[in-house]
């Protein structure tokens, strides 16, 4: 699978999880075993016990500055170089963070080859990273209509996605529709897939498929659809090297289908997790009290929409990758509760290549 100028031997990427589940460990792991290793950019703060936070309210990195700290992303970066070398290494920014255009910035110095952007649509990515041309930019989509207007509004820089990940509702995390649209057949991966690579393949954008992808059998289906590759998430967290605390492993381990749920999130669309006490608080009103201290998305407007859902993701999702089962937001694709046991990512990246 070629991405830009990157040779990846498997056509697998490994989906950029956020907060700390896909950091050093889990990308470098990946890249090494010849997948892309994906880094999240997401929360950074927190890495090694917000060692590279220079100020924290709360005991929490206070303001976008320091949520996506620019001293630890780096640090990430050199530690998973140390695992893969000079292999293809990717790194996850969603859209609708603040700070977008510093962050895609703070990637490209720290060494990422390989840009994902999802949560909206990017529509001036390339502006950001005009002075790294061999960096390779990859939007999500959920329809053909949002490709278009990314090729239409790239144009202006010259330039066309070097691939494009379409992302079907099975995915974990946020989701590319609402909710009702999740369960419509039309919005099915299978069913998203036949326009897009028919757009795609008029510009020569290799098709990326994602959300819900399991198996070796899930992958070659979306190959002869046309794919170039797939992006895998969940499967990832199930793994060693995944960065994500134990508990979280945990809670994954145990979850059942029954408990992944799509949940409202301030971010505006659903997301996918596992039902835990979190939800529980939320239905009482007991969850803990929004103070907004690192500003960490647009749509959420300081805790505006964080209040109206009932939780802060950034403190959830960071509580849940410091472990904590009781107030921690667990994403999941649909696929979560398949997972049985650990695995290294070297058993993970064989199975799945049948090697």
């Amino acid at each position: 699978m070629k991405i830009g100028k990157y040779e990846i031997k498997h056509p697998i990427i490994q989906g950029g999880m956020g907060v700390g589940i896909s950091w050093d460990k889990l990308a470098g792991s990946v890249s090494k075993e010849g997948g892309l290793g994906v880094i999240s950019a997401i929360g950074t703060g927190y890495y090694e016990n917000q060692k590279y936070v220079e100020k924290q309210v709360d005991n929490r990195p206070f303001s976008e500055k320091e949520f996506y700290s620019k001293k630890a992303l780096k640090v990430i970066f050199e530690n998973a170089r140390k695992i893969c070398g000079d292999a293809p290494l990717g790194c996850n920014i969603l859209y609708a963070i603040n700070d977008y255009g510093r962050v895609v910035h703070d990637a490209c110095e720290a060494g990422a080859d390989i840009i994902i952007t999802g949560a909206g649509l990017p529509t001036n990515m390339p502006e950001f990273t005009k002075d790294y041309p061999d960096v390779a930019l990859v939007p999500i989509v959920s329809t053909a209509r949002a490709l278009k207007i990314i090729i239409k509004r790239w144009s202006r820089y010259g330039k066309v996605p070097d691939a494009v990940i379409v992302e079907g509702p099975l995915s974990g995390g946020h989701q590319g529709f609402s909710y009702e649209e999740c369960f419509k057949e039309e919005n099915q991966l299978e069913n998203l897939i036949p326009s897009i690579v028919e757009l795609a393949n008029q510009y020569d954008i290799p098709v990326i498929a994602a959300g819900g992808i399991w198996d070796k059998n899930d992958i070659k289906k979306y190959l002869e659809m046309g794919c170039a590759g797939v992006q895998m998430g969940t499967r990832f967290i199930g793994t060693y090297e995944c960065d994500a605390n134990d508990n979280f492993k945990e809670i994954l381990l145990n979850a059942k289908e029954e408990d992944i749920k799509l949940m409202k999130s301030p971010v505006g669309y659903p997301a996918r997790g596992v039902k835990t006490n979190l939800q529980l608080l939320i239905e009482k009103n007991e969850a803990p009290r929004i103070k907004c201290i690192s500003n960490c998305v647009v749509p959420c407007k300081r805790g505006v929409e964080a209040k109206k859902v009932g939780f802060c993701i950034a403190d959830r999702l960071s509580d849940a990758y410091m472990g904590n089962k009781e107030l921690g937001l667990f994403f999941t694709g649909s696929n979560g509760y398949k997972i049985e046991k650990l695995v290294s990512v070297k058993e993970l990246m064989e199975e799945l290549t049948d090697k």
